[in-house]
């Protein structure tokens, strides 16, 4: 077995490592440290988020740097403000024993001039994102044309969230001889795009298998009508009485109103997207490390970079547009060695997703039931069984001790059990004693699912909008949904090509759809719709790029990165035109929960 000795740190970070109670280094630091220790080269490292990364970076550039020097030697890029600041302490924590490291974080919605005064005091690493150290460049207020070491963390997260010609800009301020360190958790032709560009002939450490998820994270997913998607999330809550998790939604939109909804209902959420300024952002994120939100409702984008400890959770109330999107999500559980799981909620036309996801990330998704209500009632009242065992007595009650004794002296002790548990256990018992079962059976493979939905029953459409108008599968499901005020899983079968696209609807609704789309335009342009003589596919298959599996083709990406992810859809304007909501801002949680 490896151990921190056998790296070859020097005693100073061994200390450090011991006061962090680190045992044995993980298997990417047990790869990777001893390389870059002993050698000045490129590297490109693929591992999943929470396999201890930082440290595999962290300690090789804290030893090779120069602290009597103090100028920066070192630049730290990651994706996001939280990630930055993380990376950042624990670096510190790191190098708490050399005497005069100064290392320094800059990110958007800090002073700039604070920062560049912490930098001029001599910053000999400094952690970065790529915005804040771009425009910082541009006012020269860094130099970073002397540095030996660059490390892009996150890489994959940093280029799907439109950072590559920032990074691009500021990497060509860098000398040509530095080492450059990319750590990702997927390889998708972008990373790899820029490794080449960036990078002379580096070594490849990879952790598992490229492109697939944790090993230690469980896949399980529930099928259930589109309308029951949030009694599922409930009722999935419910039945893991100390859930901490992630609640992943595509949308501002549905993040705001899946968060207020739990609210309402007496959980302990907040939404974390977009529309929130930084301070609220800040003061969402420390009630959830702290645990005062048990469930925190987020969008991909504003959820990158988030690393919290203890996660049990992540809950996909609505799958992703990309699966290296999925594999990101699943990885904010099971992280150091532990064990999480991931939840996925679909509706039936979105089980050929979790084939694909299968597929690509070779793990099995197991196919759960969602816990029926007596269910739920029995996991909470046991539940409550252990808490009362577990905690521990305070003797600060036994001045009241007789007087309580007084008016308990006529119960005997199984009537007292049973006054005990039916005070929380009713609450649960009569909202759920009548409640429905949520599940939607299936029977067959992926083939038989597919014939189906392409039966005489529905109607194929063809309309004259595709990916060169920005719009992947995903896009322009929600566009006709938004104009025909259709149902989730009454838009379906959608397939996007480069100028025009199809999709399918329930007989029923042809006419609905054909009147709605009257006189509407999409960027400025008059959109023509007409039913397609072929209800199956050989009038609008896919070209190889493109997506039939239900996922969008990466390269192509299934948000704008101009305008800042898939939270922000093209706008169109017409007689169906809805106004968009903005949501309110989310609180930092609801009232204390009342479980069992």
């Amino acid at each position: 077995m490896s151990t921190f000795q056998s790296l070859g740190l020097k005693d100073i970070f061994l200390q450090a490592i011991a006061d962090l109670g680190y045992e044995k280094p993980s298997e990417v630091q047990e790869k990777t440290i001893p390389l870059l220790l002993s050698q000045d080269t490129d590297m490109v490292s693929l591992a999943q988020t929470g396999t201890g990364k930082t440290a595999a970076f962290g300690f090789p550039m804290l030893q090779k740097i120069d602290v009597e020097r103090r100028e920066t030697q070192g630049l730290i890029l990651s994706p996001t403000r939280e990630l930055c600041m993380q990376l950042t302490a624990e670096l510190k924590l790191y190098g708490k024993y050399m005497k005069g490291l100064n290392v320094v974080a800059i990110y958007g919605g800090a002073s700039i001039t604070d920062q560049a005064k912490q930098i001029k005091r001599g910053a000999q690493i400094i952690v970065a994102t790529p915005g804040r150290m771009k425009d910082m460049i541009g006012r020269r207020m860094v130099d970073i044309s002397n540095i030996d070491y660059c490390v892009l963390d996150e890489a994959d997260e940093m280029l799907n969230m439109g950072f590559y010609e920032d990074i691009t800009e500021i990497l060509s301020h860098s000398p040509k001889g530095k080492n450059t360190w990319l750590f990702s958790a997927t390889m998708p032709k972008e990373v790899s795009a820029i490794g080449k560009k960036f990078m002379n002939n580096p070594l490849e450490v990879t952790v598992g298998t490229k492109n697939v998820g944790a090993t230690n994270v469980s896949h399980e997913f529930f099928m259930v009508n589109a309308k029951d998607r949030y009694q599922a999330l409930k009722r999935l809550s419910d039945a893991n009485p100390d859930i901490f998790s992630v609640v992943f939604c595509r949308t501002k939109r549905d993040t705001q109103k899946v968060a207020e909804m739990l609210i309402e209902d007496g959980y302990n959420a907040a939404a974390l997207h977009g529309d929130l300024s930084q301070n609220q952002r800040d003061v969402v994120m420390k009630s959830f490390r702290g645990r005062q939100i048990q469930m925190l409702v987020a969008t991909d984008v504003a959820a990158r970079g988030i690393d919290v400890d203890d996660i049990t959770h992540v809950v996909n109330y609505q799958l992703p547009d990309e699966i290296e999107t999925y594999t990101h999500r699943s990885g904010r559980t099971g992280r150091a060695g532990k064990t999480g799981t991931s939840l996925v909620i679909i509706t039936k036309s979105e089980l050929r997703k979790i084939k694909t996801l299968e597929k690509m990330l070779q793990k099995t998704f197991i196919k759960k039931e969602v816990p029926s209500g007596m269910e739920i009632c029995e996991k909470q009242l046991f539940h409550l069984a252990n808490k009362i065992k577990e905690t521990e007595i305070n003797h600060d009650i036994d001045v009241y001790l007789p007087k309580i004794n007084e008016v308990l002296e006529s119960f005997s002790k199984e009537e007292l059990i049973k006054k005990v548990f039916s005070v929380e256990f009713t609450r649960f018992y009569n909202y759920y004693k009548k409640t429905k079962d949520l599940n939607i059976q299936h029977s067959g493979d992926l083939k038989d699912v597919q014939e189906k939905s392409f039966s005489e029953k529905s109607t194929r459409f063809f309309i004259n909008l595709g990916r060169k108008d920005d719009l992947q599968w995903m896009d322009l499901k929600d566009l006709v949904r938004e104009i025909t005020k259709l149902g989730k899983d009454e838009v379906f079968h959608v397939d996007t090509m480069d100028t025009f696209s199809f999709f399918n609807t329930d007989v029923a609704h042809a006419d609905k759809v054909l009147e709605s789309f009257k006189e509407v335009r999409y960027h400025d342009r008059l959109i023509e719709i007409e039913i397609s003589a072929d209800r199956g596919r050989k009038g609008g298959r896919p070209s190889k790029k493109g997506n039939s599996d239900g996922f969008s083709d990466k390269k192509r990406g299934g948000f704008d990165k101009k305008s800042g992810g898939s939270e922000d859809r093209g706008k169109f304007q017409g007689k169906s035109r809805r106004p968009q909501e903005r949501p309110k801002s989310a609180g930092t949680g609801g009232k204390r929960r009342r479980r069992i």
